[in-house]
């Protein structure tokens, strides 16, 4: 006859332990060498990429980037983040928000590092791009600064190129804006066509002038104290004194930022010196007083 034995339920799980006893100098404990995952981070665009296309509001999905030796409109030549109350907001900043313009003022900067000049002393765009609103309300902060070269200052339109910018305006540069023919319609210039120097001209470029302390309103209807800015970077080109004589020198043409531009806070005028009395067949870099004399 067989005989059973019966055993109290926790006398079975005592034994049950016992008989599963890890072996000497093995950790039991499956967990405590975990290491903690990572809290999950917002993607954040690289720069030193180009773009097929100059968006200015970055889409995940939308980023494409590829190699800027191949075909492409627009390089990332900065990622910045903003910061503080500019990053506080439950969705990205608007246009011409203190957030947009602090985010232009950075880019400018860093631009004019990576190329060695001014950028709008070229043929050339900015955009600063921001999160869409789902990647803001995901944590994304950051911003780019994406740059793009354009037909022509009369001519926004962004040409396909290959090739880095950087360094673009560096040296005797391509890009650079330089001498140009003016086409007029009555008093008003309707057209500027870059030609070489050493071909005839009425115009050449002579820097950008920070029209800081004026409105919008005011510079678009041509304020006298922007002719006044953009004549002390002539005598400054081109070697002559900035005095009351100046204007009787040399005319000045000038291009303003676009009221979108003046409102996201670009403030750089392009100015250009005049010579409408005879064609110049040079430039008047440092030429000196006898090269503009007072008419």
């Amino acid at each position: 006859m067989r005989r059973w034995t019966a055993v109290a339920p926790g006398a079975v799980a005592a034994l049950a332990l016992a008989a599963c006893g890890a072996p000497a100098g093995l950790d039991a404990d499956l967990t405590d060498d975990w290491p903690a995952l990572a809290a999950p981070r917002p993607f954040v665009p690289a720069a030193g990429v180009c773009h097929p296309g100059v968006p200015d509001v970055g889409h995940l999905g939308g980023y494409q980037p590829v190699d800027c030796a191949l075909a492409h409109r627009a390089e990332t030549l900065h990622v910045g983040t903003l910061t503080g109350a500019h990053a506080a907001g439950t969705t990205p900043p608007l246009r011409g928000s203190d957030a947009t313009r602090t985010a232009h003022a950075e880019c400018g900067r860093e631009v004019h590092r990576a190329l060695g000049a001014d950028w709008r002393s070229g043929r050339l765009s900015l955009t600063v791009v921001l999160p869409s609103p789902r990647a803001w309300t995901g944590g994304a902060r950051w911003f780019r600064c994406d740059l793009s070269e354009v037909k022509s200052i009369d001519d926004p339109r962004v040409v396909v190129r290959t090739g880095s910018l950087r360094g673009a305006l560096t040296g005797a540069a391509a890009l650079r804006l330089g001498c140009v023919e003016p086409r007029m319609a009555g008093t008003d210039v309707s057209a500027m066509t870059p030609v070489p120097c050493t071909a005839r001209h009425h115009v050449e470029f002579v820097g950008v002038w920070q029209a800081t302390g004026l409105s919008y309103a005011r510079l678009h209807r041509g304020d006298d104290r922007v002719h006044r800015g953009c004549r002390s970077l002539l005598a400054r080109h081109t070697g002559v004194p900035d005095d009351g004589d100046l204007p009787f020198r040399a005319g000045s043409i000038f291009y303003h930022p676009t009221e979108r531009e003046w409102r996201d806070g670009d403030r750089g005028v392009r100015c250009f010196l005049w010579v409408d009395d005879r064609p110049l067949t040079r430039s008047l870099r440092d030429a000196g007083p006898r090269a503009l004399p007072v008419r």
